[in-house]
């Protein structure tokens, strides 16, 4: 029980940290940090759909997320399940509840499917059937194809696999519009945006986590090809991101606000890209890896505040 307390950073009595340590697992067992970040992108996509004046249906927005939200949780509590052994074995994820016997499988399934089941009942029921098959679709993407398959098949896994997490903006631009609105096809310029971020974003942690990817047999670029092959692909994927990144500009979906701050922020990102190419600091790739979470926030921060001043 100490055990527990310490690792958990709760203080007090044993008893007490014990019971709230049983909250903590399951809820990280969710991935709350990186669902957070899912459920931004999506709750962008759902105030884009929305034309600035028109009334917006907050409680498609309030439903709409907390079934995205749900099915992301469960994909991430498979993933758990699916990396056990993989998680005991690295640095950064040794302390993961499935992988330290906190929560069994058996439990950490039954969680899973209870998630999955209510999210799917709240989008089908509350939102639309186009939000919910989208959902599910992206689930399916990130904790089957990609979990069990692609994550262990090829060193191209996180781009192909990267889909699965772009899909967010256009299941919230599907909540609220179930796919008629005329303007859902730019939600897909949102989807780019994301799907073209991930590699170099997830390659950054690679190169700076290679030895315990390595050590546990998962193909990640710098494993498969060396650091400078997979410092070059982060470089490359910069310079194709900027070009996406003002695609929305140049098509007319945003204004000149959101287009400043993609030029900005894209600046940043690709300093980082190319230090990271230069320099033989191991912590430069964790700092670009930080780096471009801020940099996605941000990007979606401007896309809403562009979409209401511009």
């Amino acid at each position: 029980m100490t055990q527990v307390m310490n690792k958990s950073g709760a203080t007090g009595t044993e008893e007490s940290p014990h019971k709230q340590a049983v909250w903590l697992q399951y809820l990280e067992l969710c991935k709350p940090k990186v669902v957070a970040l899912i459920i931004f992108t999506a709750l962008v996509g759902m105030l884009l759909a929305v034309p600035p004046g028109e009334p917006i249906n907050w409680l498609l927005v309030i439903y709409g997320n907390a079934g995205i939200f749900l099915a992301a949780s469960s994909a991430a509590a498979i993933n758990h399940i699916v990396d056990k052994r993989v998680d005991a074995q690295m640095k950064r994820t040794h302390h993961r509840p499935v992988a330290t016997g906190k929560i069994s499988e058996k439990n950490a399934i039954i969680f899973a499917s209870l998630l999955m089941v209510i999210s799917m009942t709240i989008l089908v029921v509350l939102v639309n059937t186009l939000t919910a098959v989208l959902t599910f679709i992206a689930l399916i993407g990130y904790a089957v194809i990609y979990t069990m398959y692609l994550k262990r098949a090829t060193p191209q896994n996180i781009v192909i696999g990267g889909a699965a997490g772009a899909a967010p903006p256009i299941l919230g631009w599907a909540a609220m519009t179930a796919g008629l609105d005329p303007e859902f096809t730019n939600s897909f310029w949102l989807f780019l945006l994301i799907f073209v971020w991930t590699p170099p974003h997830f390659w950054a942690l690679a190169i700076y986590r290679r030895e315990e990817y390595a050590k546990v047999d998962i193909p990640m670029l710098p494993v498969t090809h060396g650091v400078e092959f997979t410092r070059l692909h982060v470089l490359l994927y910069t310079i194709l991101l900027l070009v996406i990144s003002v695609m929305p500009y140049l098509t007319g979906m945003t204004g000149k606000i959101y287009l400043v701050g993609a030029l900005l922020l894209g600046a940043g990102f690709l300093y980082y890209a190319i230090k990271l190419n230069f320099s033989k600091d191991e912590k430069v790739a964790i700092k670009t890896f930080a780096y471009s979470i801020y940099y996605l926030m941000g990007m979606f921060a401007f896309l809403l505040i562009d979409h209401y001043l511009k």
